[in-house]
């Protein structure tokens, strides 16, 4: 029995260990109403209380948000990026946001207004690589078509862009948001040809539909694109074969050339093009047209040394290879390769390269020839070239003319890069010839000042800088260097025609970056667009050789 007592007296649970139990057979009062304990979240008496809020994000703004009276918050140092740039030209504006990090790019108005579904991905992804197609193969810089597919992509509103620019092939890629599949598409570059005044049309289209104030649709944009494809050359063909063989006699004039020179070099440039063109024609390579086209200048050279006039017969071939040199394909591969885009500069060098070697076999094949029926070339009067300041400007604007005809540039703009290739001229001749400074550098502050001056000029019509610096280039290209070399080769001193050529490619390598350098240089006059964070064209850094 005490046991079971025991039992019955202990604690059936842990409320009889907590002070709050109310003992047993005590009466608990009910307590008066004000005095009931409530939540300090609820509702007073007398106020509605407000609906439920939806569940949504964490990061979504509350009902009461108003950005007028919100606290302050922290700014980075370096600012915000702010999309105010209509000021500059579009190329200006996509080349900064093509530099800077994608995270921290503006994300402007779309200036065109896109439809009320929202915009056409693939029609626009398409007309974007159409564009950018008419670009390269014009033979415009890596760097600046992205930009162009970049503003083109962006006015129709897709922002979230990637183009990929290579020597063959264009690819843009779009991701509407971080939770969709990105779209790709792409497109192959096989059909190339100088006309620069398609490449300003097209620069022109772009110019349109990335300003705000002109209206663009996608069908009036492919309206102007097929306009643009079937737009006829500004010159005729035989314009264009009489421009050759001017060129080349003009080149023959700078040289040292006479009158019997300047007809005779015009004669050999002229049958040289109709047989590339004829090569052409028949589906041969450009290898072997350049190979063709070289052999009747030198041919009328040899011709003229073994008949023993007094004439320079080395300046005859001379200013035929004046005409063949690939300066554009080499100042478009230094560019690309300065900008960062490697893989395309290397294949534009290699081109110049086959190129250049093309030219070479037919010179060599012409002059081992004519060394077989006793025409002994003199390779040391290749560069005796005799001072005539007055003739030979005359003789560079001329050659700067003509080139820029075969350049098939637009009649607005010949003048002008007939200007600049003068001042070219005469800046070489004065640092050079007047002040003794090596070619090299003579030559390249004579191409700064017409990447310079091209540029200026560009940005002034808002147009691409290309017809306004490669025809000008033509006078510093080295074309008695290049024969002085073949020469030498010619007659078995092979060392010494290797340096020759060895500095050709140094003097070519020297108008390429100073071109560039001019370009760069003419940022210091314009106002660079951006805010605080792209104030300062970003570039690469310095791997430090790791």
């Amino acid at each position: 029995m005490a046991e079971a007592d025991a039992e019955d007296r202990k604690p059936k649970s842990d409320e009889a260990h907590s002070a709050f139990t109310v003992p047993s057979g005590t009466v608990q009062p009910d307590l008066p109403e004000e005095e009931q304990p409530t939540s300090e979240f609820s509702v007073p008496d007398g106020l509605a209380a407000l609906p439920a809020e939806p569940e949504g994000s964490a990061f979504a703004a509350p009902a009461t948000y108003s950005a007028q009276h919100s606290p302050p918050a922290h700014t980075p140092g370096q600012g915000f990026p702010v999309a105010r740039m209509k000021e500059s030209p579009w190329q200006d504006r996509m080349r900064t946001m093509l530099r800077m990090p994608v995270d921290v790019r503006p994300v402007p108005e779309p200036a065109q207004k896109p439809s009320e579904a929202g915009p056409a991905v693939g029609r626009v992804l398409d007309l974007t690589l159409r564009i950018g197609e008419l670009l390269l193969a014009g033979g415009e810089g890596a760097e600046d078509v992205e930009a162009a597919m970049f503003a083109v992509a962006r006015s129709y509103g897709l922002d979230r862009c990637e183009p990929t620019v290579t020597f063959t092939m264009l690819s843009i890629t779009y991701q509407p948001s971080l939770m969709d599949d990105p779209v790709s598409a792409s497109r192959n570059v096989r059909r190339r040809g100088t006309d620069y005044n398609r490449l300003a049309a097209v620069f022109r289209l772009v110019d349109d539909i990335s300003a705000h104030e002109i209206d663009v649709s996608l069908e009036e944009a492919y309206r102007r694109l097929a306009e643009i494809r079937r737009n006829r050359h500004p010159y005729p063909g035989w314009m264009l074969t009489a421009s050759a063989g001017l060129l080349a006699g003009a080149a023959s004039t700078l040289v040292g050339g006479g009158v019997l020179v300047f007809f005779a070099a015009a004669l050999g440039a002229v049958l040289g093009d109709r047989l590339a063109w004829l090569c052409a024609g028949r589906g041969l390579p450009e290898f072997y047209q350049f190979v063709v086209a070289a052999m009747p200048p030198a041919a009328i050279g040899v011709a003229l040394k073994l008949t023993e006039i007094d004439v320079r017969a080395s300046a005859v071939i001379t200013g035929g290879l004046f005409a063949l040199l690939p300066g554009r394909a080499l100042v478009a591969a230094v560019h690309d390769g300065l900008t960062g885009y490697y893989v395309t500069a290397s294949a534009r060098l290699l081109e110049v390269m086959y190129l250049f070697i093309g030219i070479i076999m037919g010179v060599l094949v012409v002059l081992y020839v004519g060394l077989q029926f006793g025409a002994a070339p003199k390779p040391e009067e290749v560069l005796l070239i005799t001072q005539r300041p007055l003739i030979q400007i005359a003789a560079s604007m001329v050659l700067v003319f003509t080139f820029a005809i075969l350049l098939q540039q637009e009649r607005s703009t010949v003048w002008i890069v007939t200007l600049n290739g003068g001042v070219a001229w005469v800046t070489y001749g004065a640092l050079h010839y007047a002040g003794g400074i090596p070619a090299v550098p003579s030559t390249a502050v004579a191409a700064g000042l017409v990447g310079l001056f091209g540029q200026l000029f560009s940005r002034y019509r808002f147009a691409s800088a290309l017809p306004y610096v490669t025809a000008a280039i033509g006078p510093l290209l080295p074309g008695s260097v290049t024969y002085y070399g073949l020469l030498l080769i010619a007659e078995n001193r092979l060392n010494e025609g290797l340096g020759s050529l060895t500095n050709a490619a140094a003097i070519a390598l020297a108008i390429a970056i100073g071109v560039n350098l001019g370009s760069e240089a003419s940022r210091l006059f314009m106002r660079v667009p951006g805010a605080a964070s792209a104030a300062k064209r970003r570039a690469a850094k310095r791997t430090r050789g790791f």
